[in-house]
Formats: C-alpha cells, sequence, structure tokens
C-alpha cells in the first residue's frame, strides 16, 4: 500500500480510471461476441447492422488507450469480414 500522499492520490485515480477501461472493454468484447452469435446463427441482416455500432465501441477504447490503435485496426478488420 502507498505510503506517500502523492501515491495515495494516484491510487484512487488508478482505481476509478480502470472502472472506465473495464466498462469500455467490456462493451467492446460484447457488442464483438454478440457479432460473431449473430454470424454463427446465420443472421447476417441483423449482423450487419451491429457493424456500426461494433466499430464505435473499438474506435472508443483505442481513443481512451484501453486498446492500441493496429490492435484496433485488426478488430475492426475481423469484424468486417465475418459480415462479408
Amino acid at each position: 500500500m502507498p505510503i506517500i500522499k502523492s501515491a495515495k492520490k494516484a491510487l484512487r485515480s488508478a482505481k476509478r480510471k480502470r472502472v472506465y477501461n473495464v466498462r469500455r472493454q467490456n462493451a467492446m468484447n460484447d457488442i464483438t461476441k454478440k457479432l460473431e452469435k449473430l454470424v454463427k446463427a446465420g443472421q447476417k441482416a441483423e449482423a450487419v447492422a451491429l457493424v456500426p455500432s461494433a466499430y464505435k465501441a473499438i474506435d472508443k477504447a483505442a481513443k481512451k488507450g484501453v486498446i492500441k490503435k493496429n490492435t484496433a485496426a485488426r478488430r475492426k478488420s475481423r469484424v468486417a469480414s465475418i459480415t462479408k
């Protein structure tokens, strides 16, 4: 546990930021899994309708630093390829 005052503050800040980062990561993973499930079930029209929201979740995660830029590009590419 931190002893120095600034380290205590940094720990509180990191805990707050972690909540947002985990939320963004989960949103991204949930929409991707939902998309894959729809494609496997043969509901292509519904899957194609979800692509923009998947892109949005991935872009937000990349913007906030949850994932790197190239990882975001790779995930978006895979989302596009499974809906073709």
